[in-house]
């Protein structure tokens, strides 16, 4: 099977933006910083990328600006095609439609879209999962078993407040989903799904007319909880490195994880590359007396202070005397001199005068808006 000609992905901007309304105000969840130098988008579409997907829709909603401008002609990860590659899809796509409620409004939004493509399976994907998808994998899964969905989860520990933001399959030792729990109150080991389905095209169109009939607009309720007994959704267990994001604490410490060089290489794959937008800035500087340690230090940064497991994106500043702990420091972002900052989220172009003292803590970090200054 070639999966670049029988595969359509479409990736979901928008989707779980409550989780994180701080970050998500002006933006979409695709087009949140992370880890430096990317978006959350970028591991998604990378994904797709590496697996030979090079037909691509990315469903959008709102606040899509800086979302369109990242992704561009989508050249870094080579969907810049006169046939197929990269397609932005804004609300109101079909004028039947009007701002969807879940995904199956939205999906109702682009039935022009899906079938015009000549693919026989689709792929959906959200933003909130920093991981290295291998879908070619999850593909030949779905055919191999027969499975009218399969839906992409992972084993993992779960506190009340994740829970809270997720669902949890319960499979069968077949490998059959046979309840869907939606924003449980559970705790524990937990198959948690990873927002990734794949169907085939024909059926996907089924299932989205006869739930625009319903009034229906959960995939995740009206789907796959409601209907497990009619359709055979399988489960494709993803057993490699992370991070969901279900708030602002879980995107701080998935950032933060990033620090450990071991998670790195698990995420980081040479076989699995993660693109993103070229930004042309030159090398970081370190004056003299700058100190850094267990940091992530993106390029185009000036340093002269002290940073310690930090996070710096592109363009940052840390003036002189200054100390940064414990951070997440967006892109453009200008700290000042003798300035102490511990356990704070910057966003971007944040400007902080001299001589100020922030602070926050690991389990309750705090978050600075964009262009803020202080």
């Amino acid at each position: 099977m070639s999966l670049n000609k029988n595969i359509l992905g479409l990736i979901f901007a928008n989707m779980h933006e409550d989780v994180i309304p701080e970050l998500t105000r002006n933006r979409t969840m695709g087009s949140v910083l992370f880890g430096g130098r990317y978006r959350m988008i970028d591991f998604v579409l990378s994904g797709m990328t590496n697996s030979g997907v090079d037909e691509v829709g990315v469903v959008t909603k709102s606040n899509y600006q800086s979302l369109l401008d990242h992704l561009g002609s989508g050249r870094e990860w080579d969907m810049a095609r006169k046939i197929g590659g990269l397609h932005l899809l804004p609300p109101f796509s079909n004028v039947a439609s009007g701002m969807y409620r879940g995904r199956l409004e939205a999906l109702f939004g682009i039935t022009d879209f899906i079938n015009y493509s000549a693919a026989e399976y689709v792929i959906m994907s959200d933003c909130d999962v920093v991981t290295s998808f291998d879908y070619k994998k999850i593909v030949e899964a779905h055919v191999k078993s027969g499975a009218d969905i399969t839906a992409v989860y992972a084993k993992a520990n779960l506190d009340l407040d994740s829970a809270a933001n997720s669902n949890v399959f319960g499979i069968d030792e077949e490998g059959r989903i046979k309840n869907v729990l939606i924003n449980p109150r559970v705790s524990g080991e937990c198959n948690i799904s990873l927002n990734t389905y794949v169907i085939s095209k024909s059926l996907l169109m089924n299932i989205i007319l006869d739930s625009a009939a319903k009034g229906e607009y959960s995939f995740a309720k009206s789907i796959l909880q409601d209907r497990t007994n009619d359709f055979k959704i399988i489960g494709y267990e993803h057993d490699k490195y992370f991070s969901k994001v279900t708030s602002i604490k879980t995107y701080y410490d998935a950032n933060m994880a990033l620090l450990d060089t071991e998670n790195r290489k698990k995420l980081f794959l040479d076989t699995n590359p993660i693109y993103t937008k070229i930004r042309d800035n030159p090398p970081t500087k370190l004056a003299i007396g700058a100190k850094v340690k267990n940091s992530i230090i993106a390029d185009g940064c000036i340093i002269e202070g002290s940073v310690e497991n930090c996070v710096l994106f592109r363009g940052a500043k840390v003036g002189k005397n200054s100390v940064v702990r414990n951070a997440i420091i967006m892109q453009d972002t200008v700290i000042g001199a003798d300035c102490y900052i511990d356990c704070i989220i910057t966003d971007k172009q944040v400007s902080i005068s001299d001589k100020k003292i922030l602070t926050g803590s690991a389990n309750y970090p705090v978050y600075i808006g964009k262009s803020a200054k202080i």
